[in-house]
């Protein structure tokens, strides 16, 4: 799972992939649309960062690229790539618990904060991806 050059894209089934960890400075992409929303991506070694509607949906330390990234009312589902392990925050559902699975692998149960933010680690190598899958209980 390559980095995406494009900053952001549309894949075939219907899911967005974003981010570029291997670039050394940062760059953004904003006003893409997809399912009728405006989508904005930052993105570098450092951090990844994407924005619905102005509003934060997810975001790493260090960069990531993230594949196939799926989000509803339900939980959100993607695939991770990294040089290094990485800390991850989505927005989710304001002080609600989830199942959380990384890469195969029973996470637990993680309960948002009052302001919907969850936080994970994966431990991620160059050339490796992780499945990450979250799901409202």
């Amino acid at each position: 799972m390559p980095a995406v050059k494009e900053l952001i894209r549309t894949e075939q089934n219907g899911t967005i992939s974003f981010g570029d960890y291997t670039l050394d400075v940062k760059a953004k992409l904003q006003d893409y649309e997809f399912g009728g929303d405006i989508y904005k991506v930052k993105t570098y070694r450092d951090i990844t960062k994407l924005e619905r509607n102005g509003m934060f949906v997810y975001e790493s330390v260090p960069g990531t690229a993230v594949n196939e990234f799926e989000a509803d009312d339900t939980g959100v589902k993607f695939q991770v790539e990294g040089a290094k392990d990485a800390q991850i925050t989505l927005e989710l559902s304001d002080d609600s618990e989830y199942d959380v699975n990384i890469g195969g692998e029973d996470a637990g149960v993680m309960k948002t904060n009052m302001s919907g933010k969850l936080t994970l680690s994966v431990e991620l190598s160059e050339g490796a991806s992780a499945a990450v899958e979250i799901r409202k209980r």
